[in-house]
């Protein structure tokens, strides 16, 4: 995503959220698979992931199992230090 319009969006309240799914492999429906999805999105209301879960329901053969979602908010300036010196590795 373009530098402008990740600071357009996080202005508008949107920021980081991750979504861990589980799911059900197709053709083994006893196995469950994992897949992370990350995106900015606006929390709590999270249009970006439930369009993207309606898409998955819609379009995908595995069933979905559950959905563990983390949000975190922009970096605030106490969260920011200053760093002093050079590193170099070989």
């Amino acid at each position: 995503m373009p530098l402008a319009r990740m600071t357009s969006s996080w202005i508008e309240g949107y920021s980081l959220t991750t979504a861990e799914i589980l799911y059900h492999m197709p053709d083994y429906p006893h196995l469950l698979q994992t897949f992370v999805w990350q995106q900015n999105d606006l929390f709590p209301q999270l249009p970006e992931l439930r369009r993207f879960l309606a898409f998955w329901q819609d379009k995908l053969d595995g069933p979905l199992h559950s959905v563990k979602v983390m949000h975190c908010q922009l970096l605030k300036p106490a969260e920011l230090r200053a760093v002093s010196g050079d590193f170099r590795l070989h």
